[in-house]
């Protein structure tokens, strides 16, 4: 009896054994597969030693020095992701949109057609969906509605369509926001405003405005003017005892503010709301600007952050310069501050077109070499020199 049981013990641990194993190797095939399918592109790298600094640009504020700039950065960047496979993520989403900005300011196509070569590649689908992190797959689907705008091919927006026709039937939860962390505010919500214009369905517009409002509740320090990252930050404390506002995170606010408005009628009931918010966040962001013209990753100790960072410092630069370009921030007060930190950002381009001191994929300020250049925060810095050029444009001396 005892020889029996242990015989059919021993045959249910194998029977487990044997599933587990399987289990191991379906999943093991199924990654195997979803790489073949689908391989993950560098976003970016830091070198040891990443050479010298470009001594072949200007820091001046003209057109001409704008764009050479632009096209430097533009050019390293778009020969290091033509060298690999495309790819659909929140990282790559900003620059294809920041690429599109370069291709209509510096009148190159050749920006342009990798972003529609991108799209094509995925057939203008969006990465599947993520349910804990549902607003980054949207950045790309911005840079796919702007190709949308000149060529009216409605398989360039479909997929966008069918993901967002999806959203609108989820019931909103307060407690467990869709946009829980603040980057998604940029990731997400111009991509529905964006949809809404094109389709003339205002039914986009509202689900962002309702999401918006909620993240906004839970993340938007009134008194600071600044968002936490998340609900973990809230209470979170810099070394000097000030609040973690994190560089980058507020950039993408603040870079997601501006592209809703853009892409917003102008009798929208909200749109007065985002112009005051833009307005509050560029008070702050402007008062605690560092004398280098840039920003520290963690916005309110910039003494325990040596480096500045870009990718922040960038999407700031692009906002405000948007602002006054739109007569929503006043030019006396904010030219200055775009055109210091344009300077400072220029400090940063290496001789090859690397765009230095941009803090790696993240949640928080966090140390980098001075090296360290990712596709995001070159997207952040055409979208700048875009807008930087705008604002110099009639000054070609």
């Amino acid at each position: 009896m005892q020889v029996d049981r242990s015989w059919k013990l021993g045959k249910a641990f194998f029977a487990v054994a044997l599933l587990v194993l399987l289990g191991a190797f379906s999943t093991a095939l199924f990654s195997q597969q979803a790489e073949q399918r689908e391989p993950v592109p560098s976003s970016g790298d830091q070198p040891e030693n990443p050479g010298p600094f470009a001594t072949d640009i200007s820091p001046a504020l003209h057109s001409r020095a704008i764009r050479a700039a632009m096209h430097k950065v533009a050019d390293w960047q778009l020969r290091r992701v033509e060298a690999q496979p495309p790819s659909r993520g929140w990282e790559f989403g900003a620059l294809d949109i920041g690429l599109l900005a370069a291709s209509r300011t510096l009148h190159d196509p050749r920006y342009r057609q990798y972003v529609v070569s991108v799209g094509e590649h995925y057939h203008w689908e969006l990465a599947p969906f993520r349910p804990y992190a549902p607003g980054n797959d949207y950045a790309i689907a911005q840079a796919f509605l702007e190709l949308y705008r000149s060529s009216h091919q409605e398989e360039e927006i479909a997929p966008l369509r069918r993901r967002f026709d999806e959203s609108l039937g989820v019931p909103d939860n307060p407690s467990r926001p869709v946009w829980w962390w603040c980057d998604a505010l940029f990731m997400q919500p111009a991509a529905g405003t964006m949809l809404s214009e094109v389709t003339q369905d205002p039914r986009y517009a509202q689900y962002v405005h309702r999401e918006w409002a909620i993240t906004e509740k839970l993340l938007y320090d009134t008194q600071k003017h600044l968002f936490s990252r998340d609900a973990t930050y809230l209470d979170k404390h810099e070394k000097n005892g000030g609040k973690v506002f994190w560089s980058r995170g507020n950039g993408w606010v603040m870079g997601g503010i501006v592209r809703v408005l853009a892409s917003l009628p102008p009798n929208d009931p909200m749109r007065a709301h985002y112009v005051e918010l833009l307005q509050q966040m560029a008070t702050e962001v402007a008062s605690i600007q560092s004398s280098d013209g840039l920003w520290r990753p963690g916005l309110l100790d910039a003494g325990s952050y040596p480096l500045p960072e870009i990718s922040g410092s960038a999407f700031f630069t692009y906002a405000i310069a948007w602002g006054i370009n739109h007569h929503l921030l006043d030019a006396k007060i904010y030219r200055p501050v775009v055109d210091k930190a344009w300077r400072g950002m220029i400090a940063h381009i290496y001789e090859d077109g690397r765009l230095g001191c941009i803090q790696p994929v993240g949640a928080a300020p966090a140390d980098y070499r001075a090296s360290s250049s990712y596709v995001f925060g070159v997207g952040a810095f055409l979208l700048a020199g875009s807008e930087m050029d705008q604002l110099h444009q009639r000054r070609l001396w």
